[in-house]
């Protein structure tokens, strides 16, 4: 059976979305499996039961609240309505501080506590991602 021209162009046209298709499947999955989402700590209160798998928390480092031991840091993160601990044990950014935004990647341990694999320090005094100025009440609506 010999195939016209009009249906050998549709078949390549046909297997061309496929394999277009497979391609958008597989980078999608592999981006999931790296996706990490960021809550503030009101919304970590908020949640019936929190996430085990891994979470980006962001606020404000808590004054007065940053303890270090060695390598060891325990602070608070806060969004001026709810808090929480986070520990983190290796070398924080230069502009990490009391009163500054931060977020920290990890994940909550049973005990409430958040364990930071990864902290963020604010870059720029002028700057704030638009999630964490939503979650402080610094969009301009109040």
């Amino acid at each position: 059976m010999r195939m016209s021209g009009r249906q050998k162009r549709l078949l390549v046209i046909l297997v061309g979305l496929t394999a277009l298709a497979s391609a958008a499947a597989l980078i999608l999955t592999a981006l999931e499996e790296n996706i990490v989402f960021f809550h503030s700590p009101s919304a970590l209160v908020a949640m019936s039961s929190p996430p085990r798998d891994a979470i980006r928390v962001g606020g404000l480092v808590k004054t007065d609240s940053v303890q270090r031991k060695g390598e060891v840091i325990d602070f608070t993160i806060t969004d001026l309505t709810h808090e929480i601990a986070v520990r983190y044990k290796g070398v924080v950014p230069d502009l990490f501080r009391e009163g500054q935004g931060v977020i920290a990647e990890g994940t909550i341990q049973k005990d409430g506590r958040f364990l930071a694999s990864v902290i963020l320090a604010k870059h720029d005094e002028n700057y704030m991602p638009p999630a964490i100025a939503e979650s402080l009440n610094y969009g301009g609506n109040k």
